[in-house]
């Protein structure tokens, strides 16, 4: 049987695709260059929510292995990835 864990990040990722498709498919319907751009900026804001998500749903999964100075560590890599996509 699976994790929790695992199960929970794959149903986030799941639903990340499915989001991802759904835009792609609206942008077609559209078919207008402004409005794509709009739908394409909301998708901005969907990917560093489930990036944040998984990555803590998977560091909970295992925090009983981890150290507390590694948690730090992931969360220090994950602040950079995103003020470096940010700006």
């Amino acid at each position: 049987m699976w994790e929790k864990a695992i199960v929970g990040m794959a149903a986030l990722r799941i639903l990340s695709g499915s989001i991802e498709i759904l835009a792609a498919l609206l942008i077609l319907k559209v078919n207008e260059v402004e409005k794509a751009l709009v739908i394409n900026s909301g998708l901005a804001i969907v990917g560093p929510i489930v990036l944040i998500t998984t990555t803590t749903i998977g560091l909970l999964g295992m925090s009983d292995r981890i150290s507390y100075a590694k948690i730090a560590w992931i969360l220090v890599g994950i602040s950079c990835i995103l003020i470096g996509v940010r700006k």
